[in-house]
């Protein structure tokens, strides 16, 4: 078979070159074919074939590296032109790309030269099938859209030259036959004419590749299949549209020429690039028609304004019927219509104005917040927008702010109110301007001017009504010398009655008065005194005392005042000194004096200093601005306590003598002066006791004296009670034998045993004392448990002198509980089951005592010292008296 090829400088070649290239960069390599060719190919000769399925499947394009060589969708490989292989191989690739999984594969094809065979007829007895080169004769071919018939309408005849010598039946396959749109094509087998059987929409299906095939009565197919193109030519069947149903586009109102309101677009289904789909736009009407503000751009559907008068107050809405036609706008071409909206946005370029030139109101005099007048204003800017809001202003009138406008945001009306009470006495009309503007700012309308302002005038007429009184001013202010004795009077405060412009008949009432200095009389105002005005009080600031007084007519209607008493400054005080100083020689070797003047400026500094003769020969005064002085020391001196008389006087001359006390210490600054106990002691500062400091140590006394003889009686009144205990409490408690161990036998030499149980209070029992008498029968005894021993001198103070190892409060603590268990376990025992352990000769032991052993007490590693004797506690130093009184 036999097919026309595209020309090589046509655009289908460039479009597959470009294709090709594309398929070159990107793809993969798959496989390499090697084939064996005659070495003479003419063109449409089949090289050979390839199974493009192996590398990928189903591809959808299919393209030769050479343009000598085309591939069909089966693999068949045929020639494109005669060609002359020389002994050298020649070598190609097929690219292969598919569009949905974007996948591309390459393979390699090598073509080597062979002997040239010669082809047989085909006989009934050949075993073998030959197929011939193809002789088919198919020019492209393209269908009319819209056919009107008459079908079955021929389309193309295909013919093989294997007719020649088989009997050959022809047949096609592909869309439109056994494919969607199915039945549109058929074929006679006999003679390969190809039939349409009914008209094709283009929009529907712009082509057909259908594949014809010729076979012998046996199967056998001498040729390959032929692809089979078949275009669908376009017709102007579909007429453009809008693309959108509902356009609305906006513009500023007052815009210039040649602004860009918005652009249309049209759809046309017709084939693209074609006559078919050529539009222009064109504007069909306006509404309103007059005048004309809009054109359209023929082509690329852009609607400009032509006119600078578009003004939203005239006219908001236009309305625009556009055409657009095909066929590049030809009377023959198919149009569609459509309408367009085109709102103008609104700017403030009206301004508002009144509906009156002038208001008149009326209000009573006093009072405020109230509402007195509304003004209404017209805007023809839309409503409801910064463009309409008006906003007031009074220009004029209302210099003392007794008024204020405010705009209503329901109604745009403007609310006129007092704020401040007006006063008819003192005018009984006023006549305020106010103007009005909007919120936004104005802007230039369509003949090129500026809105302005708009005014009117408000007439205020006040009303007379029956007031109480007037404090006028708010705040008087009266002046007094400062240390103004009490008993004084003062100018007072003065209301007035406006109707009568007296003060006939007003009472007053003193309602503010921190310390309490005036009183204040009901009639008149005045004030009198009841204090010593002193300005250096602390309820007075800035020179001033405030007084608050209300004053009342007959009715009970009020006013309230305020009294400022400026008191006037008198040279009262002298200046005063903090009189303690600390010298740090490490940091300098004088004080600072800063003395301090209660009265004002014009009675205080500059201060002059002087210096005590008795003091000169250790201190000097040094003046320095006129408010400080340095006090220096001639010398060093010894860290002490040192006064210092100095007198200090004001610019008036008006002094105090003051004696300082003066502390030199080794230190840098005064927190870290520390002074021996020595200097401490020698520093002796004057002291001198006022008469109240002797009256209060006298009766102190006195009553010292009163206490001690009160406690005196009831001492001598009182009944000595004697306790006893058991005989042997000192023997236990104080004396112990030498040796603890058993067997071991104790001589009198060192202790004397009782001759009989006898009473802890029993005189006959000798033992040494606690209270610095010698031991008269004993030269010596110890209190040994766990190795501790304690020794007393003989003849001697028990513990005197001794250093003992552990203080007194160590031993204190040690023995103490267990002393006292034991005292309390005696006491609780009438039998004395307990005291067994006290009556027993002290070189028996005796079997264990329920109660347990003092020796307890002595449960020490070390030795330990005698001198806690000395500072037993009272009730232990009585237990020892008792135990060794005779």
């Amino acid at each position: 078979m036999a097919v026309a090829s595209a020309a090589p400088g046509s655009t289908f070649s460039k479009q597959l070159l470009f294709s090709l290239l594309v398929l070159v960069l990107f793809c993969d390599a798959c496989r390499k074919i090697s084939l064996r060719v005659p070495s003479h190919l003419k063109a449409e000769t089949p090289v050979g074939k390839v199974n493009l399925e192996e590398c990928l499947k189903s591809p959808s394009t299919i393209l030769s590296s050479d343009p000598a060589f085309r591939i069909l969708e089966d693999g068949t490989i045929y020639t494109t032109r005669d060609l002359l292989l020389s002994s050298e191989q020649k070598r190609f690739s097929i690219f292969l790309s598919d569009s949905q999984s974007l996948l591309q594969k390459e393979i390699e094809i090598v073509l080597s030269a062979k002997e040239t065979k010669v082809f047989r007829k085909r006989h009934t007895e050949d075993t073998v099938h030959n197929r011939s080169k193809r002789r088919w004769a198919p020019i492209p071919c393209s269908l009319m859209e819209n056919s009107l018939g008459p079908f079955p309408e021929h389309v193309q005849q295909i013919q093989s030259d294997a007719a020649q010598n088989y009997t050959i039946f022809y047949s096609i396959g592909g869309p439109g036959v056994d494919k969607e749109p199915f039945n549109l094509f058929y074929i006679e087998k006999d003679t390969g004419d190809i039939y349409c059987t009914r008209s094709i929409d283009r929009e529907q299906y712009d082509q057909f590749l259908v594949y014809g095939y010729a076979t012998t009565a046996d199967g056998y197919a001498p040729d390959y299949p032929l692809p089979l193109l078949f275009k669908v030519e376009d017709d102007n069947d579909n007429a453009p549209y809008f693309e959108t149903k509902l356009t609305v586009f906006s513009v500023p109102e007052n815009c210039r020429i040649g602004t860009s309101v918005g652009q249309v677009t049209a759809i046309d289904h017709d084939e693209p690039g074609t006559l078919h789909t050529r539009l222009k736009y064109k504007i069909l009407q306006q509404i309103p028609d007059h005048p004309r503000h809009f054109s359209i751009h023929p082509d690329t559907g852009v609607i400009t304004t032509t006119s600078p008068l578009l003004d939203r107050e005239k006219c908001d809405t236009y309305k625009l019927v556009m055409e657009v036609r095909d066929m590049g706008g030809q009377p023959f071409g198919l149009f569609t219509t459509g309408t367009i909206t085109i709102s103008l946005e609104d700017e403030n370029d009206n301004s508002p104005y009144f509906t009156q030139t002038s208001y008149t109101t009326e209000v009573e005099e006093n009072r405020i917040d109230v509402e007195i007048l509304r003004m209404k204003v017209q805007d023809q800017d839309l409503p409801n927008t910064p463009h309409s809001k008006a906003v007031y202003t009074i220009l004029q009138g209302n210099e003392n702010g007794y008024f204020k406008i405010t705009t209503d945001p329901n109604t745009n009306e403007g609310v006129l109110c007092v704020v401040k009470p007006l006063n008819y006495e003192v005018n009984s009309q006023v006549i305020l301007q106010i103007g009005v503007l909007n919120e936004a700012q104005f802007s230039k309308a369509a003949n090129g001017q500026t809105p302005t302002m708009c005014t009117t005038t408000v007439t205020v007429k006040i009303r007379d009504s029956d007031e109480g009184p007037e404090c006028q001013p708010p705040v008087k202010v009266i002046q007094s010398k400062d240390g103004l004795p009490a008993g004084q009077e003062l100018l007072g405060y003065k209301a007035m009655d406006p109707e009568t412009s007296s003060s006939e008949g007003i009472r007053y009432q003193k309602v503010g008065d921190e310390d309490n200095w005036f009183e204040i009389n009901e009639s008149t105002g005045v004030l009198k005194t009841l204090k010593v005005l002193d300005r250096e009080s602390k309820f007075v600031k800035n020179n001033q005392y405030n007084i608050s007084v209300v004053a009342m007519d007959a009715i009970g209607r009020s006013c309230t005042g305020t009294l400022v008493v400026l008191l006037e400054d008198f040279n009262d005080h002298a200046p005063q000194i903090d009189r303690d100083l600390t010298i740090c020689q490490q940091d300098k070797d004088y004080a600072i004096l800063e003395p301090v003047d209660l009265d004002g400026p014009d009675n205080g500094p500059p201060f002059q200093f002087l210096l005590d003769n008795s003091a000169s020969k250790l201190w000097t005064l040094e003046p320095q601005d006129g408010k400080r002085a340095f006090l220096r020391q001639r010398h060093n001196l010894n860290y002490n306590y040192y006064s210092v008389p100095v007198q200090i006087k004001d610019r008036h001359g008006f002094s105090a003598k003051h004696v300082l006390s003066v502390r030199v210490c080794d230190c840098t600054v005064p927190s870290e002066c520390r002074m021996s106990y020595k200097e401490e002691r020698d520093a002796k500062p004057n002291v001198v006791l006022g008469k109240w400091a002797i009256l209060s140590m006298v009766l102190g006394s006195a009553l010292l004296l009163c206490i001690l003889f009160t406690c005196f009686c009831v001492t001598t009144t009182k009944r000595t009670v004697k306790k006893c205990f058991p005989d042997d409490v000192a023997q236990q408690n104080l004396i112990v034998s030498n040796t603890e161990g058993p067997g071991e036998e104790v001589t009198e030499a060192n202790i004397r045993l009782p001759t009989q149980t006898s009473n802890i209070c029993d005189t006959s029992t000798s033992v040494g004392t606690l209270g610095g008498q010698g031991i008269k029968t004993q030269q010596s005894f110890e209190m040994v448990k766990g190795g501790y021993t304690l020794e007393s001198n003989k003849g001697g103070v028990l513990g005197a002198g001794d250093a003992g190892r552990y203080t007194y409060t160590d031993w204190q603590s040690f023995t103490q509980p267990r002393l006292g268990e034991k005292v309390y376990l005696c006491g609780q025992d009438e039998e004395h089951k307990h005291c067994e352990d006290y009556v027993r000769s002290y070189n028996y032991e005796g079997k264990g005592s329920m109660a347990g052993s003092v020796g307890c007490c002595s449960d020490r590693q070390e030795e330990e010292g005698l001198e806690f004797l000395d500072h037993l506690e009272p009730k232990f130093r009585t237990l020892a008296k008792t135990c060794v009184k005779k």
